[in-house]
């Protein structure tokens, strides 16, 4: 199953406009107390971040007493009352967006510094290239210049997306697998997704994925809702296609007439697609078969050819992930007109490669996006030239990055977090009252084969045979994502590769696997305000501490519970055990849909139902060890906080965040974790030891009562 990251972006599509992490996530039906003002309050935190001005990266803080700045309370606002804003509204007034980033927080100061360290890097190394038996220095030298030569860009035009394209009109009928298979092995999405990768219910396997896809815009319900903010970004959207085939030299009216065609097979494809909430069922998307069924199922497809042109020609079996998309491909494949899919798969090399070609189609597609986040300004072309060779030859800057900044003794501190973590939760587990001997014995056996991974992998890609050139952006990003995909291929089966990371090293994110059992914490994000070895326990604990349990409790979500020890996907929970968790979890479920973000856009429990358990669980358990490290120690006051209150400032401290409303909108239609706010009060409001570190009390808004209160680990 794909990872669950700490945070995630949007979409995919948005790189120029969005950071690398857009934070969000938590649990909770309405605060009682809290009514319109607390509603209001997300909405009115983002208008005020759109319309001021940033004063520049906050630098970190070193050692405990400076770990929290006063200055970015509001001790007008009580704790109780809203312990968000009372920890973070200072720092809300006096801090703004930069114009190049949708959202600004912890999250982006990190990654901001992360990428100051990765800048100088790429500069050093392309200013003095490394002799030839330094191969991936070569690589990232040559990457960096080829990126960084504007003038270039300009001169190329359209040169290096013409042969694509005339692959493309030159095709017939019965080439379109042939092509869709061509543009895969290149990294370009089109039709639908091919994944290669552990079976879900025999985790020892590598097999073939085929799942919906082939959209430009973020989600299935951006096509078919019919709300007045849809329509306009359909429409917005179908111009934005028009405009790029212009400056590809189409005449205007053949233009806007493909963009119709598009629009119209990507709808049909988004109306035969699961939503966001449908997905979450690792059951209702796997559905493994004979290849002969998938052909049975869409037999306008030429699968033979498909799978040949992959190397796949020994395939004998594939989880379809949704028959019913491909059931309704078929229909399409077989009446829609070789023109039509002509300009489709058109548009899809040139949305591909856009923001890599000349000025006029980086600036056309970031227009575009800029419905989607708000962003005012597009990045400067050393932030996206970093953010593509970070995604295409990540293993190899990251290897520079972790011998800057990353030092072996760092690790091990981590490590050590990490282990106390796993032994809180292990004790947590072992005294859940609702849980029966059966299903704790096979919980705390999962619990127990945990993979810990810390800051970098221990095998990174090596990059053999990428050929990069100083010369040719595009051509480097089609190697380099074609040797991902051959390495996926030459995985089909082998023995499943468990030392390989899904995140480069200098991510400012963590992730769990399901498949693997793994925990991932790359070396990014183990600085403040995360983690600091100056600081003390509890700020610490607050910190990386909590993100450490919120990744392990990953692995107990309503998601990940369904998967075992192994990595299987089986149910190994009894019936009243499992009757027993779906109460709570639905109790977390309604408490997020009680939130209101923007007007009268809710957030959904269900679709961020399982980064909601996490965080909730992520604290617990990240509290229950602070308690254990402080036992028998004084409990001194730092800037005048008790260990206990300062472990929440901490985790309010990693989740401040000013969004703006385009991008809050979109993260809320698309994305699995909830805004930053409610990452903070919505668990800490079901959290006792909350309570109790602050002097709550039954009815303010941050107590929520018995009935109510979401406790699962």
């Amino acid at each position: 199953m794909p990872p669950r990251p700490l945070v995630r972006s949007t979409s995919a599509a948005l790189t120029l406009a969005f950071t690398l992490s857009l934070g969000v996530a938590l649990t909770h039906t309405a605060l009682p107390a809290r009514a319109a003002a607390a509603q209001a309050a997300p909405a009115a935190r983002s208008a005020r971040a759109a319309s001021a001005t940033h004063a520049g990266v906050a630098r970190a803080a070193s050692g405990p007493a400076a770990a929290l700045d006063p200055a970015n309370f509001d001790t007008t606002c009580a704790p109780c009352r809203d312990f968000f804003q009372y920890a973070n509204g200072g720092w809300l007034k006096h801090t703004t967006i930069p114009p190049t980033y949708s959202t600004w927080g912890s999250f982006q100061e990190l990654t901001e510094r992360n990428r100051e360290t990765l800048h100088l890097i790429l500069e050093d190394i392309a200013r003095v290239r490394p002799a030839a038996t330094d191969s991936n220095g070569g690589r990232l030298a040559d990457y960096w210049s080829a990126c960084m030569d504007s003038a270039a860009a300009e001169a190329a035009g359209v040169t290096p997306i013409q042969p694509l394209l005339a692959a493309v009109d030159g095709m017939h009928a019965s080439d379109l697998a042939k092509e869709v298979a061509w543009l895969h092995a290149h990294g370009v999405p089109a039709l639908f997704e091919f994944r290669i990768g552990q079976d879900p219910k025999r985790s020892d396997l590598v097999i073939v994925n085929v799942g919906q896809g082939g959209l430009g815009l973020p989600d299935r319900d951006y096509y078919t809702r019919r709300d007045s903010a849809a329509s306009a970004t359909r429409e917005r959207y179908d111009a934005h296609i028009a405009r790029s085939f212009e400056l590809l030299g189409r005449p205007s009216t053949s233009a806007h007439a493909e963009a119709q065609h598009v629009m119209a097979l990507e709808s049909n494809l988004a109306g035969a697609s699961m939503t966001i909430v449908q997905r979450r069922d690792p059951n209702a998307i796997y559905h493994k078969m004979p290849v002969d069924s998938l052909r049975a199922l869409c037999p306008a497809f030429d699968w033979r050819a498909y799978f040949a042109a992959r190397g796949l020609g020994a395939v004998d079996s594939v989880n379809v992930t949704q028959p019913e998309f491909f059931r309704a491909l078929n229909g399409w494949i077989g009446t829609a007109p070789i023109e039509d899919w002509q300009a489709y798969l058109r548009w899809r090399v040139v949305d591909d490669a856009e923001p890599l070609l000349t000025q006029a189609f980086a600036e056309e597609a970031f227009h575009f996006a800029q419905a989607l986040t708000g962003v005012p300004a597009m990045p400067p072309r050393w932030k996206r030239c970093l953010t593509w060779t970070d995604q295409d030859l990540g293993d190899a800057l990251g290897a520079r990055f972790v011998a800057k900044r990353f030092p072996p003794a760092a690790r091990a501190r981590a490590l050590a977090m990490v282990h106390n973590l796993e032994a809180a939760l292990g004790d947590r587990i072992t005294q859940l009252e609702w849980m029966g001997p059966e299903t704790r014995r096979r919980a705390l056996d999962k619990l127990h084969a945990f993979e810990e991974k810390i800051g970098v992998a221990d095998h990174p890609k090596d990059y053999a045979g990428v050929r990069v050139s100083a010369h040719a952006l595009y051509a480097n990003r089609l190697e380099s994502r074609a040797y991902d995909a051959r390495r996926a291929v030459a995985r089909f089966g082998r023995p499943v590769d468990r030392g390989e990371w899904t995140m480069t090293p200098p991510t400012v994110n963590a992730y769990y696997s399901s498949s693997l059992n793994t925990i991932n914490f790359p070396a990014g994000i183990l600085e403040p305000p995360f983690y600091d070895p100056s600081w003390d326990d509890a700020m610490n604990y607050g910190g990386i501490g909590a993100v450490i349990g919120h990744e392990m409790t990953h692995g107990f979500d309503d998601r990940g519970r369904q998967f075992d020890a192994a990595g299987n996907l089986r149910d190994w929970w009894t019936a009243d055990d499992a009757a027993r968790y779906k109460v709570r979890a639905d109790r977390v479920a309604a408490q997020f849909d009680g939130y209101t973000v923007l007007d009268t856009l809710h957030l959904n429990g269900r679709q961020t139902l399982g980064e909601n358990i996490a965080d909730l669980g992520g604290a617990a358990v990240a509290y229950a060890a602070l308690e254990h490290a402080l036992a028998g120690k004084p409990r001194t006051k730092i800037g005048g906080f008790t260990p206990e209150q300062r472990f929440f400032l901490s985790w309010a401290q990693v989740w401040r965040a000013q969004q703006r409303p385009e991008a809050l909108r979109t993260q809320v239609l698309t994305n699995a974790h909830s805004p930053a706010v409610w990452r903070v009060d919505g668990p800490f409001s079901n959290l006792p030891e909350f309570a109790k570190a602050f002097g709550c009390h039954t009815g303010d808004p941050m107590v929520r009562p018995d009935s109510l209160r979401a406790r699962i680990w």
